[in-house]
C-alpha cells in the first residue's frame, strides 16, 4: 500500500486578486493559515522578478505564521538565491522564468547555465533547504537532475493536463506514460518525487496513481474552486478524491 500522497497548495492568484485593486486583501496569509488547518501539507510561493502576484512582505509574514513547510518557487537568478539563503525556507523549486509568460511554461533546462545551476543547488542545501527542480518528464533530464545534487524533483503535469482535455486516448497515455517513467526513475535514484501544473480534480485523480509520486502541487485551480465552495471544501474535496 502507497504512503499518503502529500499535497501543496499554492497561494500565488490570492495575491493576484490583491494586488488588482492594490489593497491589503484578500490576504495570501489567511489563505495559508485555513489551508493548513484543512489538511494542506505545505504552502507554495512564486516569488516572480516582476512580483506580479506574491510579494517579498508575503514570504516573511507566511515564513513567521505558518506551522506547516513553505515551498518557495524561484528562477534561478542571483537576487532569487540572496532572498532564499536569507529566508530559509524548508523546500525551493527552481523553475524556469519569463517575464512575458503568463504562467509558468515547461519544465527548466538543466544545460542552462549547468554550473551555475549545480553551484546553487550546494548554497541551498548547505543551508538545509531541500532542492527541487521543476522539470519536463524525460528520462535524461531526471539523470541530470539527480547529477546537479538537487534531493527533489517537480514533474511539469502541464502537457498532460491539456492533452486530457482533448479526450485523445492515444496522446493522454502517451504523456501519462513518460510521467510514470520518470517518476519511477526518479524513486529509483533517491529523489523525492513531485508533481504540478495545470492539475485539477480529475487529473490528480490519475496522477496520483503513479506509486512512485510523493507529492501534488496545485494553485490556479485550487484558487478558481474556492472562489465558489471554499478553500477548506476544496481541501476535503481533494482529501477524498486522493484518498488521504
Amino acid at each position: 500500500m502507497r504512503k499518503r500522497i502529500r499535497l501543496g497548495f499554492n497561494i500565488d492568484h490570492v495575491a493576484t486578486v490583491r494586488n488588482a485593486r492594490g489593497d491589503d486583501y484578500p490576504s495570501p496569509l489567511r489563505a495559508a493559515v485555513i489551508a493548513q488547518n484543512n489538511g494542506a501539507d505545505s504552502i507554495t510561493v512564486h516569488l516572480r522578478e516582476d512580483r506580479r502576484h506574491i510579494r517579498d512582505h508575503d514570504l516573511i509574514e507566511l515564513k513567521k505564521k505558518i506551522k506547516i513547510p513553505l515551498n518557495l518557487e524561484m528562477a534561478l537568478t542571483p537576487e532569487m538565491l540572496k532572498i532564499a539563503l536569507k529566508l530559509k525556507p524548508k523546500y525551493v523549486c527552481i523553475v524556469p522564468e519569463k517575464r512575458k509568460e503568463v504562467t509558468t511554461e515547461g519544465g527548466l533546462n538543466l544545460n542552462y547555465k549547468k554550473n551555475y545551476l549545480k553551484k546553487v543547488i550546494h548554497l541551498l542545501k548547505e543551508k538545509n533547504i531541500q532542492v527541487s527542480l521543476f522539470i519536463e518528464p524525460d528520462l535524461k533530464t531526471v539523470l541530470l537532475a539527480k547529477k546537479l545534487g538537487s534531493n527533489n524533483i517537480e514533474l511539469h503535469t502541464g502537457k498532460y493536463c491539456r492533452f486530457f482535455r482533448t479526450r485523445n486516448s492515444s496522446i493522454i497515455k502517451k504523456e501519462f506514460l513518460k510521467i510514470k517513467k520518470s517518476a519511477i526513475l526518479g524513486k529509483s535514484l533517491n529523489l523525492g518525487v513531485h508533481a504540478g501544473h495545470g492539475l485539477n480534480y480529475q487529473t490528480s485523480k490519475k496522477i496520483s496513481q503513479i506509486n512512485e509520486i510523493e507529492e501534488l502541487n496545485i494553485g490556479h485551480f485550487f484558487i478558481s474552486e474556492s472562489i465558489f465552495f471554499g478553500i477548506a471544501n476544496v481541501l476535503k474535496k481533494f482529501n477524498k478524491i486522493l484518498k488521504r
